[in-house]
């Protein structure tokens, strides 16, 4: 995709699930990527793997590498964090924001403390990363690319996982807030929303019962892969993309279409 190649793009939680394949793709495009961990720097090596072995097969492809590590939930180590990445590599020109988690509970039993920690990671600490890179992109005064990673969920109601609901729904908001804000700048922000994609963060993938009942629910009749996720990222990080900001795309076999009235129907039926 165009404007990608050489490109310096630090992925938030990018030794799983999308995250990973995030940071794979962009590295077929050329880019130089800086891979985030947490606590994991084994995993930050499996996604070098894979990305190894998909530029193996592609003429021309990837830049640069670098682990960083860093826990979002802190804002100290989001500053040491992008620091490292700019004095490695020279500057940021686009932010992943993908690192999440989730924690299931009845609303009413949900503790305080399991909703500041979902809180903390998925929308605090994106807010943070994005605006410790848009501090550079401000200095540096040439614009800059900040992708969230969000989730149907964002206009979904999700029983049982509030916390994380909650927390999509403040990343949307705050996509747009940030895209227009920064505009003038020359900074685009926009999201991806996620359907049902098999990850290790959900459960489902390996079981056959409950994949096949959350398929159900989807239009297109299959859930989606972490190569699909990546594709779209991309996408809107190159200049391809040049035109969107303040967007969320949804990548979700249509499953945010009201799947229910897939077939006809009505009260007096």
């Amino acid at each position: 995709m165009k404007g990608l190649k050489g490109k310096n793009v630090l992925v938030t939680g990018a030794t799983s699930g999308i995250g990973k394949a995030i940071a794979a793709r962009f590295a077929v495009e050329g880019a130089n990527i800086a891979i985030n961990y947490r606590n994991d720097p084994e995993k930050a090596e499996d996604t070098e793997k894979l990305i190894e072995e998909m530029c193996s097969q592609v003429k021309g492809c990837g830049g640069k590498e670098m682990r960083v590590e860093g826990d979002v939930s802190q804002e100290q180590d989001i500053i040491r964090m992008c620091d490292e990445v700019i004095s490695k590599f020279g500057s940021i020109d686009i932010l992943i924001n993908n690192a999440g988690i989730q924690i299931a509970a009845d609303s009413h039993k949900l503790s305080a403390d399991d909703l500041d920690k979902v809180l903390s990671v998925n929308l605090r600490g994106s807010f943070l990363c994005a605006r410790e890179v848009i501090k550079h992109f401000l200095e540096r005064g040439n614009g800059g690319i900040i992708i969230n990673v969000s989730s149907v969920h964002e206009i979904i109601p999700r029983p049982q996982y509030v916390s994380y609901s909650m927390s999509k729904g403040g990343m949307e908001n705050m996509t747009k807030t940030l895209a227009l804000e920064y505009a003038p700048k020359g900074i685009r922000v926009n999201a991806i929303a996620p359907g049902a994609t098999e990850t290790p963060i959900n459960e489902w993938s390996n079981d056959p019962q409950k994949k096949q009942k959350i398929v159900s629910h989807i239009p297109l009749g299959r859930t989606g892969n972490t190569e699909e996720m990546a594709a779209i990222t991309a996408f809107l990080a190159s200049d391809d993309a040049s035109y969107i900001t303040g967007q969320t795309i949804f990548i979700d076999g249509g499953l945010t279409l009201y799947a229910d009235f897939l077939k006809p129907w009505s009260a007096g039926e």
